[in-house]
């Protein structure tokens, strides 16, 4: 049999309402003696809550007409959040212009304005301090191996 996070990835897909919608993640685990299923989608465009709450209804019922989980589970879907980390180049896209705050894999955290996405990494526009200068703009390419975790700073300014 295939595996239930695919199962349920695949039936999320269907259910979303065209190509500007995508799956962020699937995560199935068990909690307080039931399994949890966490479904994470977003929109190139910003994600309505109508379109969560149809996409839950349609996939928890074929859930339960396909009977893939045996016993109790819940069925969660919603959007990322702010503070989820960015997974997706699509992600990335959308948040362009925006300050992010990158862990890379050598142990450097940079933050930034993202400023481009290519096919395999992003670029940000970091600010240098040079001892005794103005603080410097510098470009800054990353690619997404080298990446540990992204998140969008959000200002309240």
């Amino acid at each position: 049999m295939m595996d239930k996070v695919q199962v349920v990835s695949e039936m999320v897909q269907r259910h979303l309402p065209d190509e500007r919608y995508y799956i962020v993640d699937v995560r199935i685990k068990p909690v307080s003696g039931r399994m949890r299923v966490e479904v994470l989608i977003d929109a190139d465009h910003g994600l309505e809550i109508d379109v969560c709450a149809a996409v839950s209804r349609a996939v928890g019922a074929e859930l339960e007409e396909e009977a893939v989980f045996e016993d109790a589970y819940v069925l969660e879907c919603s959007s990322p959040g702010v503070d989820f980390p960015l997974q997706t180049p699509r992600q990335y896209a959308k948040n362009i212009g925006r300050q992010l705050q990158v862990a890379t894999t050598t142990g450097l955290t940079l933050e930034g304005k993202l400023e481009e996405v290519q096919d395999s990494a992003i670029q940000l526009l970091v600010k240098e301090k040079v001892k005794g200068k103005k603080a410097e703009e510098k470009a800054l390419v990353v690619p997404f191996e080298e990446i540990k975790k992204s998140i969008v700073l959000v200002s309240f300014k």
